[in-house]
Formats: C-alpha cells, structure tokens, sequence
C-alpha cells in the first residue's frame, strides 16, 4: 500500500443514475473538492462481462442495459477487498468490440471508493457496502443527447445503432431497473454534476463520516 492508501476502511458512496446523467461529472467535482489523492473511483461499466467468444453480430445483439450484462460479483470481492486495504486489479472493458482488453488496472483504495455506474442501487448487495447513496436526476432528454455524443465521439457508433439502442433497451432497462432503484438514494442531485449547492452537500458529508465513522456494515 502506498503513502496515499487510507489506514482505516474507506468511505464508499455509490453514485447512480440514468445514462448520461452526469455522474462521471459528479464523481470528478467530488474529487476536485477532496483532493484527487482522498478518493479512488471504481465504474461498474468495467465489469462488463467479457464477450470475445462470441461472433460481433451477437456481441452487438446483447442486451448491456441489464444487470446479468455485468460481473457484479468480481465487483462485490473488489469492494469487499478494498475495505480490507487491498489493491484489486479492475478490467478494462474495450466498448467498441465489446471485451475486455488484457491488462486490467490496478487500484488501491484511498480515504473514499466511488463506485459509479447506472444499476449500483438495483443491487442489495452493492447497496449493503455503501455509506453513501447518490441518485443523479437528470432530465430525459438532456440525457439522450449526451448519450449520442458520447457514444459517437468516444465509442465510434453510429447515430441510427445508437438511437436502436436506446428504444430496445436503454430505455426500457431504465425504466425496469434504474428508475425503481432511485427510492434507495440518501442523497439526490438534481442536473448532474453542475449542481454547485448539491455537490457541497454530498462533499460535507463525505468528511464528516471521515471524521466520524459509521459502524461497519454487513459483509454479506
């Protein structure tokens, strides 16, 4: 563990909330305020299951906006491990082949984990780790465009295999899984990351519970 790794069991918030809600821009204006060194980021996007055994017709055809596209168990051990001050080695997830690329990344957990990811708060056992519970509530349509622009720009997709995604499963999984799990949020954030008042807030928490820890929870 290197001199940046926390000697006591990280704060870990979990940030949720539809695609492109803003929660990479919540999760970065967090560690802007604690200090880059204070906080790991984990994303459950990269635990992707790997689908290089399979032709890219059928690696296209997967539903990815359903829990079972996910390792979230590999995710749980690495949580579970990061609790106990150990680094974990997370996948790296190639988005436009759909597989893992070969050399994961090695984490350390630091002061705070933020885990981030869409379906963190579908899932009783992610939410039983977390101290934190964040729902980012962004408007519908301010959602979808920033979807189109970063799957054209950072996934190389075309807008009609976009548009097609998001009808038959983006949004219908966001209405199934990740609209439901908003009920389960300490802490809301209404218009993503640019919420100056809100991120103060979630920011004031996180170093009050370094202050004064919760009792552990459950390691289930």
């Amino acid at each position: 563990m290197n001199e940046h790794a926390t000697a006591s069991r990280p704060v870990i918030v979990g940030v949720a909330g539809g695609s492109g809600s803003g929660k990479t821009t919540v999760a970065n204006r967090v560690a802007e305020r604690l200090g880059p060194d204070r906080m790991t980021c984990l994303q459950h996007d990269s635990y992707y299951l790997d689908r290089s055994d399979l032709a890219v017709e059928q690696r296209a055809a997967i539903n990815y906006d359903h829990p079972d596209a996910l390792e979230t168990g590999l995710l749980i051990e690495h949580l579970h491990a990061m609790r106990a001050g150990e680094s974990v080695s997370v996948p790296v997830y190639d988005f436009e082949n759909h597989e893992r690329k070969p050399m994961p990344v090695e984490l350390e957990p630091r002061d705070v984990v933020l885990l981030e990811g869409i379906l963190i708060l579908a899932d009783e056992k992610l939410r039983e780790l977390m101290d934190i519970k964040v729902f980012v509530d962004t408007d519908p349509d301010l959602r979808v465009i920033r979807r189109i622009q970063r799957d054209v720009t950072e996934r190389n997709r075309s807008l009609e295999s976009i548009v097609d995604q998001y009808l038959n499963t983006v949004r219908p999984m966001h209405l199934e899984f990740v609209e439901s799990s908003k009920r389960y949020a300490d802490f809301f954030i209404p218009e993503g990351g640019f919420n100056d008042v809100a991120v103060d807030s979630l920011v004031a928490k996180i170093e009050a519970l370094l202050e004064n820890p919760k009792p552990e929870p459950p390691l289930s």
